[in-house]
């Protein structure tokens, strides 16, 4: 009879722990562009409205749009990393079955299987 697996050993987990720090620098220096960017415009910006303002404005909600979302990634990789101390990474938290790799690999901040997230949006 075969054992199933109830979590992901130490070197898994070691290796999406490094996954993670990755994605997690790479958000931080995005967010750190597009910071620059937003000094950058309101350090050029004059007092002459211009039909140009509303093209400006709309570039800039943007950028703080993605940087909101840049945060909330961060945020949830961030949990990634306590679940990956805490030893229960990779478990979903409906099932109670492993995430699979190719999913955590795609999602790593992922706390659901496929199957609970189909199951969820029905």
């Amino acid at each position: 009879m075969s054992e199933v697996k109830k979590r992901y050993s130490d070197e898994e987990l070691q290796e999406f722990k490094e996954l993670i720090n990755q994605k997690i620098a790479r958000a931080r220096k995005d967010i750190s562009i597009l910071r620059s960017l937003l000094d950058n415009n309101d350090m050029t910006q004059t007092k002459i409205v211009t039909f140009e303002d509303s093209a400006s404005t709309y570039a800039r909600e943007s950028n703080l749009r993605l940087i909101g979302r840049l945060e909330r990634f961060i945020r949830d990789l961030e949990n990634a990393l306590i679940r990956i101390e805490n030893k229960t990474y990779g478990i979903c938290r409906k099932t109670g079955k492993l995430i699979s790799k190719d999913r955590l690999r795609a999602v790593p901040h992922a706390t659901l299987s496929i199957e609970a997230k189909i199951n969820q949006n029905k």
